[in-house]
């Protein structure tokens, strides 16, 4: 396996007296999303803010690229791009202005690395416009390019969907998994929108008052559970209900139009089976996982997600 781009060593944060983060241990590989998830207060922001070298950490350290944020911070954290809160833009600048600006701040970002990552987030056709005329979407691309000027291997976003419509949402999913997939960019992403992760992420973390609850890469996740949900459009439902009961499945719902139980995955024939030899009409049949957004609730209760 590769060697980690970042790992997080007992990381701890206690403001006040009070501990925030209480002991993180984790490691994030090149080419891969990181999905970041927890309940309001968890300490989700402040972690971010550590791994981002924007917030001192009260004990343990976060190795960067092997290199100690605490013994070596310059050299660690050069490899490091982020969007911690919205990308602030001049807004009567062009698009590319906002990156020539942005560029001087830092030794060695060539004309040619400014014209890569603008065609890496596809902006070229509008990059010489002004930025109030962006989209929120194009905005949030601008800032990743922005992000990216100087070449990090590992990018941190921080709700980096948050005010979008669903096209730019998709626009700036897409983005994302592109960076890992053909850059191996290490991507950490923070979001309340649990469906988004369910799409962007290879794996997600969940903390928990200041804890790591667990780590699951996103397909077990959402694919490791027993019990499945079949919907069953079928002709006289309350006959088939009662052959359904009859056979063992006590909890049988309707819902527009379709007869829903729980099944494990090998049922699933033979449920179909038994009520076609009884002679039942089946119209459709679709088999309804465990989603994210479940196993994360069943994780961290029923609570305000942030």
């Amino acid at each position: 396996m590769a060697e980690p781009a970042m790992q997080l060593k007992n990381l701890k944060k206690t403001i006040k007296k009070k501990p925030i983060i209480k002991g993180l241990n984790f490691d994030i590989y090149p080419g891969e999303v990181f999905g970041f998830l927890g309940p309001n207060g968890a300490g989700k922001t402040t972690t971010i803010r550590m791994m981002a070298g924007l917030m001192k950490m009260t004990e343990g350290d976060v190795i960067i690229q092997g290199k100690s944020v605490k013994k070596d911070f310059k050299d660690a954290i050069r490899h490091v791009g982020g969007i911690v809160e919205n990308p602030e833009m001049y807004p009567f600048m062009s698009g590319w202005k906002n990156l020539l600006h942005y560029s001087r701040m830092m030794p060695g970002i060539s004309k040619e690395r400014m014209e890569e990552v603008v065609a890496l987030v596809g902006l070229e056709k509008r990059i010489k416009e002004k930025v109030s005329k962006y989209s929120l979407g194009m905005r949030q691309r601008l800032g990743i390019a922005q992000a990216l000027l100087h070449n990090p291997s590992i990018l941190i976003l921080d709700e980096p969907t948050n005010g979008l419509d669903p096209a730019g949402i998709r626009e700036v999913r897409r983005y994302i998994r592109q960076l890992a997939e053909h850059q191996g960019v290490a991507v950490i992403v923070s979001s309340h929108i649990l469906s988004e992760m369910e799409m962007m992420c290879d794996r997600i973390g969940i903390i928990k008052n200041g804890e790591l609850i667990t780590i699951q890469t996103v397909k077990d996740t959402v694919q490791q559970t027993d019990r499945n949900e079949l919907h069953l459009e079928v002709d006289e439902t309350e006959k088939v209900k009662g052959y359904l009961k009859e056979w063992g499945n006590e909890d049988v719902k309707t819902e527009n139009g379709y007869l829903i139980i729980s099944v494990t995955r090998e049922q699933i024939p033979v449920v179909i089976r038994q009520l076609v030899e009884k002679g039942v009409n089946i119209y459709g049949a679709n088999v309804h996982h465990s989603t994210l957004e479940d196993k994360f609730l069943d994780l961290i209760g029923e609570g305000a997600i942030e």
